[in-house]
């Protein structure tokens, strides 16, 4: 899918409404250069230090953990509704034994400005580089968050991604609205 520059603010609306309703996925590599796809419901579009952010979580027992870890980037590809389902699919399935992107059908392409895929069919992508990471405190952690995410003990890190790039479609306006996002 061909794709232009845009500002990162441009779909805000529209991305956090896609975030809560089905999802997002996070694109990274592992080691070996093989292409994982994690869905995240949680995470911000924001300015830090002067700098456009994504702030992403992940959990250290989770497969993407270990790939942004060892590349220091991701992207987060913002879906339609149409390819909402791969949200679903890809938030069941871990990327240690799955290939995510063949599971849904979907195309990696290298990303353009960091060591991360995007996914050729969705319409928008962010490509985000880590500035700064941070392992949520369970001391310092409100009682109604730690009881309902929590529970189990696996605490987030929380990745800092400064936004390199936002590529849209050229018909994302209308893409992103069929979506009801």
């Amino acid at each position: 899918m061909t794709r232009q520059d845009i500002k990162y603010t441009r779909y805000y609306a529209e991305v956090m409404r896609m975030l809560t309703s089905h999802g997002l996925l996070v694109g990274s590599y592992d080691a070996a250069g093989k292409a994982n796809l994690m869905t995240i419901g949680w995470g911000a579009i924001g300015s830090l230090w002067g700098v456009p952010l994504w702030t992403i979580l992940v959990r250290p027992s989770r497969y993407t953990y270990r790939c942004i870890e060892h590349t220091g980037c991701f992207t987060v590809n913002v879906p339609t509704e149409r390819l909402a389902m791969s949200c679903a699919v890809c938030g069941s399935k871990s990327g240690r034994d799955t290939d995510k992107f063949a599971a849904c059908n979907l195309t990696a392409e290298k990303g353009r400005t960091v060591l991360a895929p995007t996914v050729a069919e969705f319409p928008l992508v962010y490509e985000c580089q880590v500035v700064h990471s941070n392992d949520i405190l369970p001391a310092r952690l409100a009682d109604e968050i730690m009881s309902g995410a929590y529970m189990d003990g696996d605490f987030h890190r929380v990745y800092f991604g400064k936004i390199l790039s936002v590529r849209a479609a050229p018909d994302a306006d209308e893409l992103l609205r069929q979506t009801g996002a």
